[in-house]
């Protein structure tokens, strides 16, 4: 049962905490400058933008979560870790944005999908990329024996993972995801969304256990990530021929006038158990 001084200390954290979100917000208004969330969300009632940002808060709560997650030091040492790796978690999930415009959305600008033709299938990838990499900071932040340098590693080799999902979901698919996305194709966007997200489970919950040292914990790390890989044109097979059998997954989504998002969420949710049953089994 929790005490007074429990009670107190727990108030304390979530305000910080709330505090750490607040800042995590202006960050990202500062850095998308080329448009007023305000505007977009209540007079244009841009839906797009609406699912990126939802995304971008979901992922910015497991992202500083994760320096709070674990065993309690006091409250000094909770609060001096929170204010440290909640700060360095805004700032990486910021990057993971960027690095999905880049990298991941390479063939078209990503704001401009979102603002100019409210590309919902943008939106939803935008938001399965913040949630991602939330989780990813999430696993790289908490444990025991790790710091700085480790959580920079582990985000940093779990973005790269990201970028080789979007390949390897890129050429297992019989058609283009890009220019499925570009025609404003929500079902496109929502099936790989549900993609990079199962990649953010397998690689998050790898990077989350306690570091010892990198000959022992990145090994395990990588051969983790890569089952993550190798799950999608697992899950996609499976999909497409257990859980629909009587449909393709591709025809769906991708070869009709118009997209079946229904067979898109079945699919992404997939991708997502079958990460959760890879990270319980591993």
């Amino acid at each position: 049962m929790m005490n007074l001084d429990d009670w107190v200390t727990a108030l304390i954290l979530i305000a910080v905490f709330y505090l750490l979100f607040f800042i995590g917000k202006l960050v990202n208004d500062l850095l998308h400058r080329e448009y007023r969330l305000s505007y977009e969300l209540t007079e244009r009632d841009n839906p797009a933008l609406a699912l990126a940002v939802a995304g971008y808060y979901f992922g910015l709560v497991m992202a500083i979560g994760g320096a709070l997650a674990g065993p309690s030091n006091g409250i000094t040492e909770d609060l001096i870790d929170l204010g440290i790796y909640g700060l360095l978690s805004i700032l990486l999930l910021n990057i993971s944005w960027f690095i999905c415009d880049r990298l991941i959305l390479y063939r078209f600008r990503l704001s401009d999908e979102l603002i100019r033709d409210q590309n919902q299938g943008s939106g939803a990838v935008s938001a399965g990329v913040s949630i991602a990499s939330g989780l990813i900071i999430f696993g790289s932040v908490t444990g025991e024996g790790g710091n700085i340098r480790t959580a920079v590693a582990f985000w940093a080799v779990g973005q790269l993972f990201l970028i080789l999902a979007a390949f390897v979901y890129n050429r297992v698919t019989p058609y283009s995801v890009h220019d499925q996305i570009e025609q404003d194709n929500v079902a496109a966007g929502v099936s790989f969304a549900g993609a990079l997200i199962a990649i953010g489970i397998v690689v998050g919950l790898a990077a989350e256990r306690d570091f010892e040292s990198w000959a022992e914990d990145f090994p395990a790390f990588i051969t983790v990530a890569l089952s993550g890989l190798v799950m999608l044109p697992l899950v996609r097979f499976l999909t497409d021929r257990i859980l629909l059998p009587a449909v393709r997954l591709s025809d769906e989504i991708a070869a009709q006038e118009t997209p079946n998002v229904g067979a898109a969420y079945i699919e992404a949710l997939s991708y997502i158990g079958a990460a959760f049953v890879i990270c319980w089994c591993v």
